[in-house]
């Protein structure tokens, strides 16, 4: 196919974004945990030179600006059929919502435990578009992030309610 990225600047640090015809295939920070190969990137390219990856940096910087709740990009996910199963559910948490990995192992029903559930979020390759900030250790504590914990917060803090937001100055 197409294979090509560019490296925009967002509110959470530099993020690569990566796409492969028409679909958006990685979103990536600098330092991301499980971070594909570069070498599979393809040609970088300009963002605003190619149409998926300008409205990919578009809806990105409006999202971390508060201005939208999701990210609406075709996207094509390549992983072993554990990891899409779980990056289908993550898909499906709503906006302002959370669920631990405990919940979604036992939302799959198929002998996965919440540490193979950690390991397929945590190989997300569409951070922020695959909402994967959303799944929390039990009793709701932050725990890892392939963008580090302070990413987290500040997604999850995104997200929250007015009234949650309200609760918290008190």
């Amino acid at each position: 196919m197409n294979t090509r990225h560019c490296v925009i600047d967002s509110q959470l640090g530099e993020l690569t974004l990566v796409a492969d015809g028409n679909a958006l295939i990685g979103v990536y920070f600098k330092h991301h945990w499980h971070r594909t190969d570069p070498s599979t990137f393809g040609a970088r390219v300009d963002a605003d030179s190619d149409a998926l990856l300008a409205e990919a940096g578009v809806q990105l910087a409006d999202y971390l600006a508060g201005n939208r709740a999701d990210i609406a990009l075709p996207v094509s996910l390549r992983g072993d059929q554990r990891q899409l199963r779980v990056w289908k559910m993550v898909s499906d948490i709503p906006f302002g919502g959370t669920i631990t990995y405990g919940e979604l192992a036992i939302a799959l029903a198929d002998g996965t435990t919440p540490q193979e559930v950690g390991q397929a979020v945590g190989r997300n390759p569409l951070c922020v578009v695959i909402p994967c900030h959303r799944v929390v250790g039990s009793n709701g504590q932050l725990t890892g992030y392939a963008g580090g914990l302070k990413r987290k917060q500040f997604l999850l803090e995104l997200e929250e309610s007015a009234d949650v937001k309200a609760a918290r100055l008190f």
